[in-house]
């Protein structure tokens, strides 16, 4: 009896335990990569799957397909869901599958396969996807791995942007509504950067610092007095923040968090503190803890800081004077400032328009269609200003190599030499950045898509990578950069989002707050046509006048166009308003006209005001002499 009992118990037993290695064999079982996908392109492909879960996961292995069978080809690691390669010729075409591995040795199946051939017949919309989908990579794959914040550039380690990881933010929206990764996957994407917002990371009177450690939070000093707060680098991040507590509008535990912890965030930036005094009318840069205002850099247009101005005035509990925005933003007697240039109207600003961020930056999330302020509607000035940068590029008056009507773009990025606040003819050494006439994207889309066709297929194989266009190139020094940096690479996703659906301006703005904000500065609606279609320059009264070099030493070149036949007279006047030679003053017919000044030697380094006149127009333009 008890010989048959041990029997019976020794077999439930066996049956138990063969249960329990059943169950761990399925609980251990990992899946195949789902919703394996390729996009090709003229000279390069994409793989792409969705990202597995299971927590031992430790890569995918991707197979390729020689003679008969699917072989080994290339492994990548779990926190990245795609692979990209270039064609080697027209007629390449090759077969992949793809399948899951853990850290116990077990793999999935092998997924379907997918071809990879070149795609000559890619639309407008495939050209922008391309680009959005590699450009997204850098603020979600190659994001810090502690904090989910975006590193200042390809090559700054544990350095993370705070304003570039504002950007990010916007960027991760842009990305999930494409489906290039899952709002599950966002969300938790986010969350993650909030937590290391709100706990870890240094602030400043509720300012973030430029830099910070992304492992610590603690400040890295973007230079020797800046280690404090910068409400400029803030104010990009509230940018993008805000857009995504309208977006992420769920209820589950996740989303709620996410905007719980956005309103932590902005109800606690201190705009009233950067303002230096109560009685002051400007924002200023930054405050440190070690050197105060040390800085003392006022918030002043046109530049790229005007969403400071607005996010100040729209603060729940610290916020500014609306009449900050007139008497502090706009307070510079050159920012109303309406020229032609190139037959484009400009209304704000210096010389040529300045660097192409600045209609990008504020802009991302601030719709500037269909409003003005006193002085004008930003997407025309906008618009415009980035026509006057591509019509400079094609005049190209100092003779850069392949500057043209594809080859445009003249902004903040790095060049042969180091970085610069690249613009028209004032700071210009030849060097072109895509993010310039990619992120124009809303203001002039057929030009930009033409120029991202172009540098597609002239410099793939120079400027395309991992991550999209790299930063920047000059013909002139036969010069690639190899880097990318968030500030460049996130205006790229964004404005072509905006370009698309509008979805980060109307999220942006769908804020009450914002609304508030630009109602107690003055924006009022405005019927002035926007669009961008078989738009035409006004070359009614054309006249335009610039010189090369300025600063400069014995001699300068002027050029000066006229598109209507007048009297033209142009004058050298110096900073006391005395006219001290006359250059020319004759008639011309419509044209491109250069003359040479060499100033006497009895004249001293100083600022002079170069003016043309004619009997409709009166244009004024600074040189500096240094002798």
């Amino acid at each position: 009896m008890n010989f048959k009992l041990n029997i019976e118990t020794f077999k439930l037993n066996m049956i138990l335990i063969l249960i329990f290695l059943s169950a761990q064999l399925l609980f251990a079982r990992i899946q195949t990569p789902a919703n394996f996908r390729i996009y090709n392109y003229e000279k390069h492909f994409d793989l792409m799957w969705d990202e597995n879960s299971e927590a031992n996961l430790v890569g995918y292995r991707i197979y390729k397909k020689s003679a008969d069978q699917f072989v080994y080809y290339k492994t990548v690691g779990k926190g990245q869901n795609y692979y990209w390669e270039s064609f080697q010729s027209v007629s390449d075409t090759f077969y992949f599958k793809i399948l899951a591995f853990d850290n116990q040795g077990n793999q999935s199946p092998l997924s379907d396969s997918v071809m990879a051939t070149p795609n000559f017949n890619m639309s407008d919309d495939d050209f922008l996807d391309m680009v959005q989908r590699a450009t997204f990579r850098y603020f979600y794959h190659f994001a810090h791995p502690n904090c989910g914040l975006a590193r200042e550039r390809n090559t700054s380690g544990d350095v993370v942007t705070i304003g570039g990881s504002g950007f990010g933010v916007m960027a991760l929206i842009a990305g999930v509504e494409r489906n290039f990764i899952s709002r599950e996957n966002g969300a938790k994407h986010l969350l993650k950067m909030l937590n290391f917002l709100t706990s870890s990371a240094q602030r400043f009177h509720g300012a973030y610092p430029h830099w910070l450690n992304g492992w610590t939070g603690q400040v890295v000093p973007f230079s020797q007095y800046d280690d404090g707060g910068d409400i400029v680098e803030t104010s990009f991040l509230l940018q993008g923040l805000l857009t995504a507590r309208q977006y992420f509008n769920r209820n589950d535990s996740i989303e709620i968090e996410i905007r719980n912890k956005i309103n932590q965030i902005w109800n606690t930036v201190e705009f009233s503190w950067y303002r230096r005094s109560p009685y002051s009318q400007h924002l200023y840069w930054h405050w440190s803890p070690n050197y105060g205002w040390v800085m003392n850099l006022k918030l002043m247009g046109w530049s790229e800081t005007m969403i400071c101005y607005i996010l100040g005035i729209a603060s729940p509990y610290y916020s500014i004077p609306a009449s900050t925005y007139y008497q502090g933003w706009a307070s510079s007697s050159t920012y109303y400032n309406v020229r032609i240039t190139y037959g484009y109207k400009l209304y704000v600003g210096e010389n040529l328009g300045g660097p192409l961020f600045f209609t990008h930056y504020s802009f991302l999330g601030f719709d500037p269609r269909n409003k003005k302020d006193s002085f004008c509607n930003y997407f025309i000035h906008n618009r415009n200003q980035t026509l006057v940068n591509r019509a400079y590029c094609i005049n190209n008056p100092k003779r850069f190599t392949g500057y043209d009507s594809l080859n445009w773009g003249i902004t903040a990025s790095d060049n042969p030499w180091g970085y610069s606040a690249h613009e028209p003819l004032m700071n210009d050494n030849g060097t072109i950045a895509p993010t310039a006439a990619l992120s124009s994207m809303p203001y002039t889309p057929e030009e930009s898509k033409a120029t991202l066709k172009h540098f597609y297929r002239r410099y793939f194989n120079q400027l395309w990578g991992t991550y999209g266009f790299k930063d920047a190139f000059n013909l002139s020094q036969n010069w690639f950069a190899n880097s990318y940096l968030a500030i460049d690479q996130g205006p790229i996703i964004i404005m072509i989002e905006n370009y698309r659906t509008g979805l980060l301006w109307n999220l942006f703005m769908s804020n009450p707050e914002i609304q508030t904000a630009l109602d107690s500065i003055g924006f009022v609606p405005d019927s002035t046509q926007t669009s961008v279609e078989n738009y035409q320059p006004d070359y009614s009264d054309f006249l335009s006048l610039i010189n090369y070099p300025n600063p400069f030493n014995q001699q300068t070149e002027i050029e000066f166009e006229i598109n209507y036949t007048s009297n033209v007279k142009i004058s050298v006047f110096d900073l006391l308003g005395r006219e001290i030679e006359v250059l020319i003053d004759q008639s011309f017919k419509p044209g491109k006209y250069n003359l040479n000044w060499t100033p006497s030697n009895n004249l001293a380094s100083s600022i002079y005001f170069l003016v043309a006149q004619t009997p409709a127009k009166r244009i004024f333009h600074k040189v500096v002499l240094i002798k």
